[in-house]
């Protein structure tokens, strides 16, 4: 859900079906057989199924076309690094898309088009459509929370121990908005949210946020985040079809526009936050999230001291960003919007309930599940 370096301004691409059409057959020489848009933040997506072409990978029909951002097409470099962490992630065993290669032989290309654009440059890239439903869409039981925990950590782990890619050094992103160091940003946007109780309790995690998470940031492991593992990013299917606890298996992992350098304390932060949106228990489930993820890497003690805020950190920067954005782009509203439906309410209610309750339930969760393993 990234828009640049910063949330200020993005440009969104505007190309119709039958220009994106062209686009697919000119760029990689492919017939559409149909095509539709699908809902998106700052880039432009279409899914796209393909007429019978020769030279296609066999049972592959369906892609997702990615026109990117007028401002992240300016820098190759960083998509070209994206694109190569998904491919090194599928060739991983990792359930990730990859790219169509274009007729020239290249992961993406720079095109021109859309609606007023005149001589508007995007970036476009043509990725294998990954079969699965949101975990957004489905009701989230312990065994896909502590799933999602390892995945987490499992994928961070591969990235930082195994990547390599001349432009890695992309993904050093500095005032990148989305990156959990950057939550003190969030001072410039907070104006936003105007005065009520919600712009206090965010200015709360900011000031608690540069007191205790940013100093203590170089005793973090680091290591390349995904960044945005969210219940819209996440794909599941079932593995077994019991109604009584149905057991599932992530299909899919989407959307690497977040990846960049930070810690592996982060991406778990971003996990619980955005496993908790549509939970009915949304407080219980960062101990079942952090269970997964430290039967991959266990937390050290200044790593599991941060949690709290880093999860808070989060909130924050999704609720402001999402408002701020909105303001920009009121036709995109209902999408920007879907973290807030339920995202102050559960911001909140950490507050209220604090931090030290809060962490005690995690923690004790986690710990349950070294004495006897995954919940049923």
């Amino acid at each position: 859900m990234s828009s640049g370096n910063d949330c200020q301004t993005f440009t969104k691409p505007a190309f119709g079906e039958k220009e994106a059409t062209e686009l697919v057959d000119r760029v990689f020489g492919l017939k559409v057989s149909w095509i539709r848009p699908l809902p998106s933040y700052a880039d432009q997506n279409f899914h796209v199924r393909i007429s019978g072409n020769e030279g296609a990978p066999e049972g592959a029909d369906e892609y997702v076309l990615k026109i990117t951002n007028l401002e992240d097409s300016r820098k190759p470099d960083l998509i070209e690094t994206q694109t190569q962490a998904m491919m090194f992630l599928s060739a991983e065993g990792f359930p990730s898309a990859v790219p169509y290669l274009t007729k020239d032989g290249n992961v993406m290309s720079l095109v021109s088009g859309g609606a007023g654009s005149g001589n508007t440059k995007y970036m476009v890239r043509l990725l294998t459509y990954l079969p699965g439903t949101p975990v957004a869409k489905i009701a989230t039981n312990t065994q896909i929370l502590y799933e999602i925990g390892k995945l987490a950590a499992s994928l961070d782990k591969a990235l930082t121990e195994k990547f390599q890619h001349p432009s890695v050094k992309s993904l050093h992103r500095g005032q990148f908005i989305w990156n959990l160091a950057n939550v003190p940003l969030l001072d410039q946007y907070i104006y936003v949210l105007g005065q009520n109780k919600y712009r206090e309790v965010v200015e709360q995690v900011i000031q608690q946020f540069k007191g205790k998470v940013i100093p203590k940031l170089t005793s973090f492991r680091a290591c390349i985040n995904h960044g945005d593992l969210n219940d819209h990013n996440i794909l599941v299917d079932f593995s077994s079809t019991s109604l009584e606890t149905p057991q599932y298996r992530v299909s899919g992992i989407l959307d690497f526009n977040d990846m960049s350098y930070g810690y592996y304390v982060f991406e778990v932060a971003i996990t619980i936050m955005y496993m908790m949106i549509e939970s009915t228990d949304p407080l219980s489930v960062g101990g079942h999230v952090l269970a997964g993820f430290e039967s991959i890497l266990p937390l050290t003690e200044e790593e599991r001291a941060a949690l709290f805020l880093l999860v808070c950190g989060r909130f924050s920067q999704s609720l402001v960003i999402a408002a701020h954005t909105a303001l920009q782009y009121p036709e995109n509203k209902e999408y920007l919007m879907i973290t807030a439906k339920t995202g102050w309410k559960h911001l909140v209610k950490m507050f209220e309930v604090g931090q030290e309750a809060v962490e005690k339930l995690w923690f004790e969760t986690a710990k349950a599940y070294m004495n006897h393993g995954p919940a049923e």
